[in-house]
């Protein structure tokens, strides 16, 4: 299967340099309805409005009295994370979120940031704003939107956010400070989910576009993996004269000319060019690619078709919720850790945190309209879409972090991205690299500028 993608990537890209070359061009700036019902007459109500989350004891107790009637499978004898996320490390996580875990003091951290909500194309848009303390006369921080992924949340945005805003409280350079806001991509956590069927990557770029301006930036940086480097990619894609540069932790560029290569071994790697790095971190080829991309997949088939179906599950049972999602937390972070009993989740991240990612989907009941998302993106096929086909001219940086679930090499990047100011080899971390490894991204993002505003 793999192989027949890399074909069809291939010759997708073959046919795109046909037909549309080297030219510049970008994506028309439609617009969109994606509440209830049909567009109600007259001007949408434009203000920005004070956010707060907020719990309940009724909220609590329902979510106690569902972990307590949960019924479990025992794993296969030495299984570890084999098979999924292994019940007996599953007992550990549940007796914590029952006993242990803080919700109400959770809730606190995350109204630790201000958060807001505002009406774009029907829906309710929630964002936190971040802005830094006062500068010194003259300066003016810089506008970053980060964007957010699947199984994902603006909360994995917490820890980057001051290294970003009051960088030289933390030991950074403070030769760029930022202003930073966070959506959420609607249908997650608190941005209302669309009424109506199509609502893809494009439309959450054009609506983040808006939102943008809205909060007056004409210009800004943008950030993103996951979902969010598509988001953001696309937002290049329309609006490239607004955005000043774009960062990306993970690109979705297999259609290039270099794809097909890759079973030929890293002799051939050697001869066309990659780098030694590049080379370990892909080969051998049917380890590092195609078994690795045949395992970390399945979720992506079922949502890109079913996504409702398994979603009824999901949304029932906050314990299958935090087995599916947690399960990415530790093979996406690193393929490895499923030789360990416990998925490793615990060496990169706290259970603290990891369960209030899980309670955002819980609490705001958003698992099945977030899986909605692989529909609308992927349902239609691979390449078929003129995004896909379409070069980014901006200003680009990109970090490849190491154990990011497939490398993509630099020549890989250019091939979409033709102004790459920057590619980093990052030393470590996955693929949640803002929640991960949030100071190693910052400098990335900051290194990455510097060499924006020289040009």
């Amino acid at each position: 299967m793999l192989l027949e993608l890399l074909l069809a990537s291939v010759l997708g890209f073959i046919i795109y340099r046909f037909v549309y070359g080297d030219k510049e061009e970008t994506l028309p700036l439609d617009d969109g309805w994606w509440g209830p019902g049909s567009r109600p007459s007259g001007r949408e109500d434009e203000s920005i409005r004070p956010f707060k989350v907020e719990t309940s004891d009724e909220e609590i107790k329902d979510l106690h009295q569902r972990i307590d009637r949960i019924r479990l499978t025992p794993p296969l004898e030495d299984s570890r994370f084999h098979y999924g996320f292994n019940s007996n490390y599953l007992k550990k996580v549940l007796s914590y979120w029952r006993n242990e875990f803080d919700w109400k003091k959770q809730v606190e951290i995350l109204n630790s940031y201000p958060h807001f909500k505002t009406k774009i194309e029907g829906l309710d848009i929630h964002f936190i704003h971040v802005k830094p303390p006062q500068l010194s006369s003259g300066r003016t921080p810089k506008p970053l939107l980060m964007v957010h992924g699947w199984p994902g949340s603006f909360f994995e945005f917490y820890k980057i956010i001051p290294l970003l805003t009051n960088p030289k409280s933390h030991g950074l350079s403070d030769e760029h400070v930022f202003e930073i806001i966070c959506p959420s991509i609607p249908g997650y956590s608190f941005s209302e989910a669309p009424s109506k069927k199509g609502f893809n990557s494009v439309s959450t770029a054009r609506i983040f576009y808006k939102l943008m301006q809205r909060l007056g930036f004409q210009e800004f940086y943008i950030q993103g993996g996951d979902w969010g480097a598509l988001i953001c990619t696309n937002i290049a894609q329309l609006v490239p004269s607004h955005v000043k540069g774009l960062h990306l932790n993970m690109a979705l560029v297999l259609g290039n000319r270099y794809t097909l290569t890759l079973p030929l071994g890293q002799r051939v790697a050697a001869l066309l060019g990659y780098t030694e790095r590049d080379i370990e971190l892909l080969f051998p080829f049917k380890e590092k690619v195609f078994y690795s991309l045949m395992r970390e997949s399945g979720y992506m088939h079922i949502q890109s078709t079913k996504p409702d179906t398994v979603g009824c599950a999901l949304n029932d049972s906050p314990v299958g919720l935090a087995a599916y999602i947690l399960e990415k937390f530790s093979t996406w972070t690193n393929s490895e850790f499923r030789d360990l009993e416990d998925g490793g989740l615990e060496r990169k991240f706290s259970l603290q945190d990891l369960l209030t990612n899980i309670m955002l989907y819980w609490t705001t009941g958003c698992i099945v309209s977030s899986q909605r998302y692989y529909k609308e993106n992927m349902g239609q096929g691979f390449m078929n879409q003129k995004h896909d086909r379409m070069k980014v001219y901006v200003p680009t940086g990109f970090a490849a972090f190491p154990c990011e679930i497939m490398h993509m090499p630099e020549k890989w990047v250019r091939t979409k991205y033709p102004k790459l100011l920057s590619y980093s080899y990052m030393a470590r971390g996955g693929h949640f690299a803002a929640f991960e490894e949030p100071e190693l991204l910052a400098r990335d993002i900051q290194k990455f500028v510097g060499l924006v505003e020289q040009q």
